[in-house]
Order: C-alpha cells, then structure tokens, then sequence
C-alpha cells in the first residue's frame, strides 16, 4: 500500500500538517504539496464544440503522481468553512481530466483507492468543518473513491493542535485504518 498526501495549506509545518504527520507516524508517504505548484484555475470547456484545451502548469504532474498511490489522503486547514483555495483548484481540474485522452483510466484508476480528509480549524471545527467533509464525500462518491474517515482538529496558532487530545487520538485510529 502506498501514500499520497495532498496538502492544502500555504503555511509549511502548521497544524493541519502536524496533525497529519502525528497521523502516519513517520511511515512511507509522497508529500505533496500544492502550494508549490502552479494549477492554473479550470476554464469550464465541457460544452464547447473544441473541449478542454492543454494548460501548461503542473497540474498533469500532479495527476500522475497521485494516480501512482492506493491511499490518498487530503490534508487542508479549514477556510472559510471549506478546503482552501489550492485544494479546490486542484480538485476542480479533475472535470477536465476526466475528459482528457492523456488519462482515459482516470476515473476507473480513483476508483481503485481510498481516502481520508484531515483539517484543522480555529473556530469549533467538528461542528463546522462538517460541510467541508460533506462535500468530500460528495467529491469521492461522484468519481468512486472509497472514503475510509475523516478527522477534524482545533487549532489556530502554530502548535495548538498538540492541544486537541481528540484529534491526536482520532489520528492514531485513522492510522491503523490506513495500514
């Protein structure tokens, strides 16, 4: 089985990551992180007569190196009461690779993995972090991934995850899910 992490913040060694790491204890995973590449925003084509063009940005390398794991898992501080901006980027780029003739299997190769959300937030994050995780089941229903759970933690300031015994608790369960 291997890992992919696909990290949405913007603030390196913050609290969602921190969590995160707490959650696979150090085992074998692809880090990658969104913020440090350039996905160029989706230009809704799926009705034009010409399609989805070509973007030249690192999206399609992205892609690739997701689709090369069996375990995905999402990691995004809560913004806003959603995933952050990168995140959302990335995910809606997935209408056009869903077309694209470069990855005719994309939808079958989802299919074939799992995947667990991890955010943190600042203002009571189980309660409303909540329509964040509905709209990844929403996500991972349309293209099939099986969604295996979920942790949500409170955390504001660097560090203040540490402080949510819940969340550590819940990320070491997660864990033994993911192995």
């Amino acid at each position: 089985m291997s890992i992919a992490i696909i990290y949405g913040g913007t603030r390196k060694n913050g609290n969602t990551e921190m969590l995160t790491e707490h959650a696979i204890h150090g085992r074998q995973a692809e880090r990658i992180y969104l913020d440090d590449y350039q996905i160029v925003p989706i230009k809704d084509s799926r009705h034009a007569k010409e399609g989805f063009q070509d973007i030249d940005d690192d999206y399609n390398l992205l892609i690739k190196r997701l689709l090369a794991h069996d375990t995905l898992v999402f990691s995004t501080p809560i913004y806003w009461f959603g995933m952050t901006g990168q995140m959302k980027t990335f995910i809606d780029r997935w209408s056009q690779t869903l077309r694209d003739l470069n990855f005719p299997e994309f939808k079958k190769q989802m299919q074939s993995k799992n995947a667990f959300v991890i955010a943190v937030g600042g203002d009571n994050p189980r309660l409303k972090g909540l329509p964040l995780i509905q709209q990844f089941q929403y996500i991972f229903d349309f293209i099939g991934i099986s969604f295996d759970g979920y942790v949500l933690g409170l955390g504001n300031k660097p560090g203040e995850i540490y402080k949510d015994q819940q969340a550590l608790s819940m990320v070491n369960q997660l864990f033994h899910k993911m192995v």
